[in-house]
């Protein structure tokens, strides 16, 4: 994607400048009285080219800083693109947009600090009328419940990419009820969870032919939860799951590992995680003890640029249709935003899209209040949209439940198969 800086955006301490939308330049408008912008701290300028200024500003937050920033940063373009094309409204209310930063240079990703100062931000801003967001599913743990005790509120919060299931189910010891102090649900996503991912990365690995697989985690909330439930699903298929481990993301060395995974015999190596804590040496270690190989890994190395020529080859699991396999909606956004970015969008980037057409929906029906949006969130259908026809559930989660699998060429994603899990790989 081109890297040519159209609209500046702030972010946060570290002042890193990204690009966040081509051809808009000039068109940021500054918020008058009407609306109150988010810090320089952690956000861009709103951005906006409708008529008069702003009633409502509806952000996103994602991590600009790191090994994933070029897929985030065109995540963020594309919910430009969805706001745009609405005509910069929610029914009667004019809508502004701010691009805000979860991550910290240091960490090269998500910060837990930074999460929950911006999740406060949001929630004492009554210019915020709605949040997109969050990449990470660890990041969504901390701002969710400061969101839903937000006055007035709950204020809700859609994402284009969390997948941990806990979110919004039973999962982990307190899921979902903790994140929601007020007993309200605020949260909705528009992407399949890991109990759905695991198992269809699993599925592919059995269909390769494969029966032998060592399985890896991050540590983190996301990693842990997609390998475990990849780790089940292929204990149910039949696979033998010869070792299951975290990496250290600050590791300087993982040959060891890797050793030891050779010696387990397994002929697949699945990577739950994400690139930024330390993907690509920990695939380049693996891959240097052993060549043969094989390497699987879910949406958290679903950049190819940030894996690097070690992932080529690779197959990569992302849940949903392949943006060329969309239709109607789907298609023009392809075409559009894929010539405004000067590529094929990365899958995740129509998910940005969706995710913001939701919060505009929601907020035409609220009537302009921040409880009124949050509840219409549930229930809500979407028509022909750039993923399709779905319906977010009363806990938050889509009807929409493909994952694809994508084999690494290049700096390209090229979709294999797109799989439907079976209800007895679930849970």
């Amino acid at each position: 994607m081109s890297r040519k800086v159209s609209v500046g955006v702030l972010l946060g301490a570290a002042a890193v400048l990204a690009a966040v939308v081509a051809g808009y330049a000039g068109s940021a408008r500054s918020a008058t009285s009407s609306v109150q912008a988010l810090p320089s701290s952690s956000c861009g300028p709103i951005v906006y080219k409708g008529s008069g200024s702003p009633d409502f500003i509806i952000p996103s937050d994602l991590p600009l800083q790191g090994a994933i920033r070029g897929q985030t940063v065109q995540i963020s373009r594309a919910m430009i693109w969805a706001l745009a094309q609405a005509g910069w409204k929610a029914g009667p209310y004019k809508i502004g947009y701010q691009s805000c930063d979860d991550s910290t240079a240091q960490a090269g990703s998500w910060d837990s600090g930074k999460c929950a100062t911006n999740a406060r931000l949001y929630a004492s801003n009554k210019s915020v009328i709605g949040v997109l967001g969050t990449f990470n599913s660890g990041c969504a743990k901390i701002e969710v419940p400061i969101l839903n005790r937000a006055n007035p509120g709950p204020l809700g919060m859609v994402s284009p990419a969390n997948t941990n299931p806990g979110l919004t189910k039973k999962w982990d010891p307190g899921e979902p009820q903790k994140y929601y102090p007020t007993g309200v649900r605020n949260y909705a996503r528009v992407v399949a969870t890991d109990d759905f991912q695991g198992p269809a990365d699993a599925m592919w690995t059995k269909a390769l032919g494969y029966k032998k697989v060592f399985v890896l985690n991050d540590k983190q909330t996301y990693g842990f939860g997609v390998a475990t439930t990849y780790k089940n699903a292929a204990k149910k298929l039949g696979l033998t799951v010869t070792g299951f481990q975290g990496w250290d993301a600050k590791q300087s060395s993982y040959e060891a590992l890797a050793n030891s995974i050779k010696a387990s015999g397994a002929q697949v190596v699945f990577l739950g995680g994400i690139i930024c804590n330390n993907g690509a040496k920990l695939m380049q270690d693996i891959k240097a003890v052993d060549p043969k190989i094989h390497l699987q890994m879910p949406d958290g190395f679903s950049d190819p640029n940030s894996n690097g020529a070690v992932a080529n080859g690779a197959y990569i699991s992302v849940a949903g249709e392949p943006p060329k396999a969309l239709t109607g909606a789907g298609a023009t956004f392809v075409k559009s935003f894929g010539k405004q970015i000067g590529t094929t969008p990365n899958p995740y980037s129509a998910y940005g899209a969706e995710a913001m057409d939701v919060m505009l929906k929601a907020v035409a029906n609220g009537g302009g209040q921040r409880a009124a949006t949050t509840k219409g969130l549930f229930g809500l259908t979407i028509t022909n949209g750039v993923l399709g026809t779905f319906t977010i559930n009363s806990s938050g989660d889509t009807s929409l439940l493909p994952i694809t699998i994508y084999k690494q060429s290049g700096k390209n994603l090229v979709p294999v198969k797109t799989l439907i899990v079976p209800t007895s790989l679930i849970g």
